[in-house]
């Protein structure tokens, strides 16, 4: 999958393609509107595209030229969609960690189903304090940002009691790999894996491990994701964060995670593989 791309630039298309068909529905060339906005003649072919973003007051000139401005504001809104889609880090961090944790407590508190893969770390509905403190520093100090890491932390517990609280189910399928990355000092990870242990058990989780000897062929790892009901789908990446909302999209990432499940043992196969892991630290 490489969703930077896909998902991303088929929305501008669309949103192109939606706005050509109003032109087209008005009786307006491509030429005919570009002189009517003041604009270079090529310009409307290339928003119709998908190749320029256009800006809002473009989107307002657009359903004025073509006879619909009370269409405005809905396609601005739908702009404002496809920008949200990809959000540098830089941009979604620069007020620090804190509001990036709190930005996502509403899409927490009304998802149902969550369906977390992560081939890397242990997802954050399930991380320890300690675990989220060595995350957050380590990621403050690449990147740069202010010093709100306690904050952040305690917003990111405080997130944690939709896993003990209503009507939430969490089904987490982990690459061994994730048990074995030290994040933290040992203690750090052997207080996280027990952690790990404990909620494995509670009648909210679902909790899968692929182990490392599990045949690949078919399905290989895939970037970390988090699948919020059938709504979004949130991907972290090195430089931004991804959010997926294209009906096809998300059925893609619910069919990978679907196939990813198969491969993952449960119970006390899952915990003999956390076990193991703790076994390992020494």
């Amino acid at each position: 999958m490489r969703p930077s791309a896909s998902n991303v630039q088929e929305a501008r298309r669309a949103f192109g393609q939606r706005l050509r068909e109003l032109r087209e529905e008005s009786g307006l060339t491509a030429r005919e509107l570009a002189r009517l906005a003041d604009w270079h003649e090529s310009k409307c072919s290339k928003v119709e595209h998908g190749k320029v973003r256009p800006s809002f007051e473009d989107i307002r000139t657009y359903a004025r030229l073509c006879s619909v401005p009370d269409l405005a504001e809905d396609l601005v809104a739908a702009a404002r969609g496809i920008d949200g889609m990809y959000v540098e880090w830089r941009r979604l961090e620069r007020s620090g960690l804190r509001q990036v944790q709190e930005s996502v407590l509403p899409l927490w508190e009304r998802t149902r189903r969550f369906r977390i893969y992560s081939s890397w770390l242990i997802p954050g509905p399930v991380q320890t304090e300690a675990y989220i403190r060595a995350l957050l520093t380590a990621i403050r100090d690449r990147r740069q940002l202010i010093d709100d890491v306690e904050a952040a932390v305690r917003v990111r517990v405080s997130k944690q009691h939709i896993v003990h609280e209503g009507n939430h189910r969490f089904s987490i399928i982990l690459e061994e790999s994730a048990l074995r990355y030290g994040i933290g000092s040992t203690e750090t990870m052997t207080g996280q894996l027990g952690h790990l242990l404990t909620v494995s058990t509670l009648p909210s989780v679902s909790l899968g491990i692929i182990p490392l000897d599990a045949d690949r062929s078919r399905l290989w790892p895939t970037e970390g994701f988090f699948l919020f009901d059938d709504e979004q789908v949130n991907v972290e990446l090195v430089s931004a964060h991804l959010t997926v909302t294209q009906p096809h999209e998300i059925e893609l990432y619910a069919y990978t995670f679907a196939e990813l499940a198969e491969l993952a043992r449960y119970g006390a196969e899952a915990r003999s593989l956390i076990s193991k892991a703790i076994d390992a630290l020494g």
